[in-house]
């Protein structure tokens, strides 16, 4: 996506506070701590150094170059760190797992590498992959200078189209000052492998440009390092297709193009916009604060660095930049209950009538989720009682970036008694009453991937239930309507189609109960038909 001032989401950890010199030995939760700012700036000034590896600095330059793309935590081996925190064995080698471009070589590909030890590298291997297959160059993540490019060129290639867009839309790309047109794009950015070509959906750059589709998809291949070689290979614009921009702008200069007008946007309450507006037919006041949560009697629970304890719980967590949360070493009333709970991948499939929406398969970790985890709202993404961690980015660019209060923690009552029961004498009265308020601690954090905000939730209960959960909200993927969208969607608006899809949210849970060396099976239930033992003849 492109998108004016766009702030670029970056490689991402939770900031520990440094120890001074006579500071009690680190937490043993500290060996699944994501990387300070220190060690990412070392591990990219050794690989930097290293004359085989040909870095460039990510920003500016050719695509066709070697760069660094990320840097994050690579988390101990299962079996080393069980010997550390259960045996009393070494503490586990601390390494970096970093992503290479390697651009400017005659095999392009992508490479990962495992750099240390921390906090002072000294030397690194490659992570290979099964078969040992290369990663392609044509199938590495989008960086902000490959978006930066693709939009000059498809403003260019586009530009036989300006008359008709402004026509169309009141909107363009030149000269537009406030009344521009955007992109989005989509993925895969090809049907096979070694393509890089990618559908963009035009869009009028509004509050909520999202749903605000212009009825034009390019299909713009950028596989070839030199920007100078993309070309616009196909065109789709108000349900129909065009082989090339002289074809489609032809017809529109002819006067055989059917044009998708569109409504001039409001100055105000733009109806995709958050300005809030409307009352309730109940009359319930929107102008006053609704309930909220509060600590009568302070915190219940305790941070130490990137352990978390609260109740019978104990754990260990770190924010992945491209994955998000996961927690380590999960633990109830000192007893381990999995090594490992964590957020993999969340996955989105789409089908529509236009190229892009039937195209579009999200996998989000391409687009490093962990690392699009932007400030957590005070009042509103989290309670004003929440404690705020700060994080920090190692994400196509040239050093960590923090990002204030990419998580929060907070206790929320649940609303539900945790347990209760009312006893009855059964003669009007009761013998007892008995009940426990029902409370979890939150560990929360957000990922922007596009369109969409997913809100990361683990709960922790003081019955020994854990909860994952995840919320989606933001503004849905949607294309342009057409009559022949209804099969594959909803009319949400006048020129806009919901378009049908699915998500898939993958979680890796390693549980540990009463061991590592458990088994897990699913039960089900069946129905039995058998005699009655006390009635006969009955069954």
């Amino acid at each position: 996506m492109w998108l004016l001032g766009l702030p670029w989401a970056l490689a991402l950890l939770v900031t520990v506070a440094s120890s001074g010199p006579s500071a009690d030995p680190p937490d043993p939760a500290s060996i699944f701590a994501d990387l300070s700012p220190e060690e990412l700036r070392a591990v990219r000034t050794f690989l930097m150094g290293r004359p085989e590896l040909g870095l460039s600095p990510s920003q500016g330059g050719p695509l066709a170059k070697n760069s660094l793309f990320l840097v994050e935590l690579l988390p101990p081996k299962k079996r080393s760190a069980l010997r550390f925190l259960e045996h009393g064995g070494a503490r586990p080698r601390r390494e970096a797992r970093a992503i290479v471009f390697f651009g400017a070589q005659a095999e392009p590909n992508v490479t990962e590498l495992a750099v240390g030890p921390l906090p002072r590298p000294s030397s690194y291997r490659v992570l290979g992959f099964k078969g040992r297959r290369a990663v392609p160059f044509s199938a590495r993540p989008m960086t902000r200078l490959e978006y930066e490019l693709l939009h000059e060129a498809l403003v260019a290639a586009l530009a036989p189209l300006e008359p008709l867009l402004r026509e169309a839309t009141g909107f363009g790309f030149r000269n537009c000052s406030g009344r521009c047109l955007t992109f989005s794009d989509i993925a895969p950015r090809g049907l096979g492998p070694g393509e890089r070509r990618t559908w963009l959906v035009i869009q009028r750059f509004v509050e909520g440009y999202f749903l605000h589709p212009a009825g034009l998809e390019v299909l713009l291949d950028h596989r070839d390092p030199d920007p100078r070689r993309w070309a616009v290979r196909q065109l789709w614009y108000n349900g129909r297709y065009f082989g090339d921009v002289r074809e489609l702008a032809e017809s529109h200069a002819r006067g055989t193009l059917p044009l998708a007008r569109l409504p001039e946007p409001p100055a105000r309450q733009l109806f995709s916009s958050y300005e809030p507006r409307g009352r309730f037919s109940s009359g319930t006041p929107t102008e006053v604060h609704g309930a909220k949560v509060c600590e009568p009697q302070g915190r219940r629970y305790r941070l130490r660095g990137n352990r978390l304890e609260y109740g019978g719980w104990s754990l260990a967590f770190r924010l992945r930049s491209s994955a998000g949360l996961q927690l380590f070493d999960v633990r109830f009333g000192g007893e381990r209950v999995a090594y490992e709970l964590s957020v993999q991948e969340a996955i989105a499939f789409y089908g529509g009538h236009s190229p892009a929406a039937m195209q579009t398969k999200y996998m989000d970790a391409g687009w490093a989720m962990g690392a699009s985890s932007y400030e957590l709202a005070r009042g509103v993404d989290c309670p004003e009682t929440a404690t705020f961690l700060d994080a920090h980015h190692l994400l196509d660019a040239d050093g960590p970036v923090r990002f204030r209060h990419a998580l929060c923690v907070f206790e929320l009552p649940t609303g539900v008694p945790l347990r209760r029961h009312f006893d009855s004498d059964f003669q009007g009265g009761f013998h007892f009453y008995a009940g426990l308020e029902g409370r979890a601690l939150v560990l929360r954090t957000t990922s922007t991937v596009y369109n969409y905000d997913y809100i990361w939730d683990f709960l922790l209960y003081p019955n020994g239930v854990l909860e994952a959960k995840v919320h989606a909200t933001g503004y849905i993927h949607a294309t342009f309507y057409t009559p022949e969208g209804r099969r594959y969607g909803s009319r949400v608006h006048s020129h806009l189609l919901g378009n049908i899809h699915t998500h898939l949210v993958h979680y890796k849970v390693d549980l540990d109960v009463a061991g590592s060396g458990n088994s897990f099976e699913t039960m089900d239930i069946r129905f039995e038909n058998i005699s009655n033992p006390w009635s006969a003849g009955a069954r």
